[in-house]
């Protein structure tokens, strides 16, 4: 057991009282440039996983997907100009510009040959199957002779 001094460890356990993740506020759905990060939802089942990306506004032009040594990369990137008339004059005009990019790394048993993806209603999904011999075999009696 060790001697510590009483006086050094206030300061630091009130510092660390408001370092931790309890004071931390910020929403990790934004990326270090102030973007929004679109959520997503990871699922698995038997035959494969699913990924829903909620990406509301876009069209599935927008999206860019990209497998490049097991890692599945999602992007996208919209800019929205409004055109206006000569003789239209504006007093504030602000332009739209959203991208984002997600990253994931595929398991093993991620068959990447066969990747799918659809966008509908606002959401991208994403179907990744299982290989074959991955997959959960049903279980079968074996006879006794």
């Amino acid at each position: 057991m060790s001697l510590v001094r009483f006086s050094n460890q206030v300061p630091s356990l009130f510092d660390r009282i408001f370092e931790g993740d309890l004071f931390d506020w910020s929403n990790n759905n934004y990326s270090s440039t102030n973007t929004t990060l679109p959520s997503v939802n990871i699922k698995e089942n038997p035959d494969g996983f699913k990924v829903e990306v909620a990406a509301p506004g876009f069209d599935k032009g927008d999206f860019k997907l990209e497998l490049n040594h097991d890692v599945l990369t999602i992007s996208s990137e919209k800019k929205m100009e409004n055109e206006t008339k000569e003789d239209e004059h504006f007093s504030r005009r602000e332009f739209s510009y959203q991208s984002f990019t997600r990253s994931f790394t595929l398991p093993h048993t991620a068959d990447s040959e066969r990747i799918d993806a659809n966008y509908e209603n606002g959401i991208l999904r994403v179907s990744i199957p299982k290989k074959e011999e991955t997959k959960p075999k049903a279980s079968r009696m074996i006879e006794i002779r």
